[in-house]
């Protein structure tokens, strides 16, 4: 899975051709992992349950995979998506010769836009910093994935973030129910962020949060004196690396468990990523929430 690797992909300026090229790798790569097979489910079909019409077997796909499947009626299928990108400058931080965080979740979230306009399921897009901005209704037509890229591309992240006001803003302007997923490095009081998913999930939603991270910020490979600065206030502090590295990966590890374990009490799925980390476990978690839904 080569063509999933961050490093391979930045090679490529075109958002577009990027988007493919993480499809395309995985699902060749269904083919020939344990979940073979679950491209069909996540296409058209659904597995045959006790008390389906055994008229609605297609015997065409059971001859492929040796397994009964239905196929999925139209209301079974239709699922809105929402992107809801951080764009805060924080977002912004990346080593050198790494992708930022915010180029990782805008190549992520190009790639899942791809997987939902093959599904033909509405997709739109919501930007936020300290306060909901950009808004790209949801729409399935011909066309809208060169919208939703091209509102990727011109993007750059600023300005500071208030992620918990935001959240709040989409829970109250999501009407039908809809599939959130958020890209985000939750820098914030995660007690306030997981109120406002709980808002979000009260209204009927479901929701996915990708907690995109530098390499770096979860690895800490710094030594040394070293000043570290905040990208949304400015200010500094200097640190000793070394000494502060344990105790730095611990909190980072209770930050994160603190998201992971309030996201499962609500039924939100919690992905924890990195910009090091290939592409296709953060579509394989996508598979897994849609499929869970029918």
């Amino acid at each position: 899975m080569n063509s999933l690797t961050p490093e391979t992909l930045q090679k490529i300026k075109r958002l577009d051709l990027r988007a493919r090229m993480v499809v395309r790798g995985f699902l060749q790569g269904l083919h020939t992992s344990p979940l073979q097979g679950f491209s069909v489910q996540f296409s058209e079909h659904r597995r045959y349950n006790r008390g389906d019409d055994p008229k609605l077997i297609d015997w065409l796909v059971y001859a492929k995979t040796d397994k009964h499947y239905v196929k999925r009626f139209e209301a079974e299928t239709n699922l809105t998506g929402y992107l809801v990108m951080d764009l805060s400058r924080s977002m912004g931080f990346g080593e050198m010769h790494r992708m930022t965080k915010f180029e990782y979740a805008t190549c992520l979230a190009a790639a899942l836009t791809h997987l939902m306009t093959m599904q033909k399921d509405p997709v739109g897009l919501l930007t936020f910093a300290d306060k909901l901005r950009a808004v790209l209704p949801a729409r399935s037509r011909r066309g809208h994935l060169s919208d939703i890229l091209a509102a990727l591309t011109s993007m750059t992240p600023e300005g500071t973030t208030d992620l918990p006001k935001s959240l709040t803003q989409v829970a109250a302007m999501l009407r039908q129910h809809s599939l959130v997923m958020l890209f985000s490095d939750l820098l914030a009081d995660p007690a306030d962020v997981l109120t406002s998913l709980g808002q979000i999930r009260h209204a009927g939603h479901d929701v996915i949060v990708f907690h995109v991270m530098d390499e770096a910020e979860v690895q800490f490979p710094f030594q040394g004196p070293v000043e570290f600065e905040d990208p949304e206030t400015g200010e500094t502090v200097t640190v000793d690396a070394t000494g502060f590295r344990d105790d730095y990966l611990g909190q980072l590890e209770a930050f994160r468990d603190t998201y992971r374990q309030g996201c499962h009490r609500m039924r939100v799925d919690y992905v924890p990523l990195d910009t090091g980390m290939p592409f296709d476990k953060a579509l394989t978690e996508y598979l897994l929430q849609r499929q869970g839904r029918y």
